[in-house]
């Protein structure tokens, strides 16, 4: 079973692997024009809009859900970070840098009580 970090890396292999023999824009061609027809849909579920209104609204209907999953990703992220960051590590951490300064502090009491 692979970690999620080899997970990552054999994906990002994949994926550089594909694009070094096909075009992007052509691989991802037909995704594209799927979900822009579904948008289409969305937003004019009766076909009653005219085809150039129906593009311009598809378009920001795509626009505002490519908006919202940046914004689910920035609280994910967000939500990592203070995880990361709870009192009991920076409490921790606080520890380990008092250790230092009193080690340093020892130190130089040492250096400054022998003689030269």
């Amino acid at each position: 079973m692979l970690s999620p970090a080899e997970r990552t890396l054999r994906a990002r292999l994949g994926a550089h692997a594909l694009h070094a023999k096909h075009d992007a824009r052509l691989t991802t061609a037909a995704a594209r024009a799927a979900l822009l027809t579904k948008f289409e849909r969305e937003v004019d579920p009766d076909g009653a809009l005219t085809p150039e209104e129906r593009q311009k609204r598809a378009e920001h209907a795509r626009k505002a859900h490519m908006t919202r999953i940046a914004l689910l990703a920035a609280r994910a992220r967000s939500a990592k970070a203070s995880k990361r960051a709870t009192p009991q590590n920076t409490v921790n951490k606080e520890a380990a840098d008092t250790d230092q300064v009193s080690a340093a502090r020892q130190g130089d009491c040492d250096d400054a009580a022998t003689p030269s």
